[in-house]
C-alpha cells in the first residue's frame, strides 16, 4: 500500500505546530543558558548551545529516518513536524548544518565550501545593509 501524500495545508499545520514548539523551546534554553552565565557575559552561550543541540537533533532525526524505520507519509509527517518545524524553530542553523554534511557527504566539497562561506558572509553582509538602512531611516 502506497502512502497518501500529505496535502499542503496538512504540512503546513506540522510545521506550525513544530515551529511554535521550537521557538519556545528556544527562548527558554537561550534564557537558562543566559542566566547559569550571567547576564554581565557578553558572549552569546544561549545561541551557541541551542545551534549546537539543534544540530545533534537535527543529526539524530536524519540518521532515524535513513534507517527506514518509518515510511511514507510518517517519515514525510517527521520530516516536517520534527526537522522543519520543531527544529526549525529551534534554530535554523541545524538546517545550515545538515545541507552543508549533506553536501560534503556526497563528494561535494567544493560547493559545500561555497556554501558555508556564502551563507557566513551573505548572511552577515545582508544583516548589516539592514542595519545601516534601518538606522538611516527618518
Amino acid at each position: 500500500m502506497t502512502a497518501v501524500p500529505l496535502s499542503p495545508l496538512a504540512a503546513s499545520a506540522l510545521v506550525a505546530a513544530g515551529g511554535a514548539v521550537g521557538a519556545m523551546a528556544r527562548y527558554h534554553a537561550v534564557r537558562i543558558v543566559t542566566a547559569a552565565f550571567g547576564p554581565d557575559n557578553s558572549f552569546p552561550w544561549g545561541t551557541l548551545s541551542v545551534n549546537i543541540i539543534g544540530s545533534l537533533l537535527m543529526g539524530a532525526l536524519l540518521g532515524w529516518l535513513a534507517r527506514g524505520s518509518v515510511s511514507g507519509a510518517g517519515a514525510e509527517s517527521a520530516r516536517l513536524l520534527i526537522g522543519v518545524g520543531l527544529l526549525g524553530g529551534f534554530t535554523t542553523f541545524s538546517a545550515f548544518s545538515a545541507e552543508l554534511v549533506t553536501l560534503v557527504h556526497r563528494g561535494e566539497g567544493v560547493l559545500a565550501a561555497g556554501y558555508g562561506a556564502a551563507s557566513l558572509i551573505a548572511g552577515m553582509a545582508a544583516l548589516l545593509v539592514g542595519l545601516l538602512i534601518a538606522q538611516s531611516a527618518p
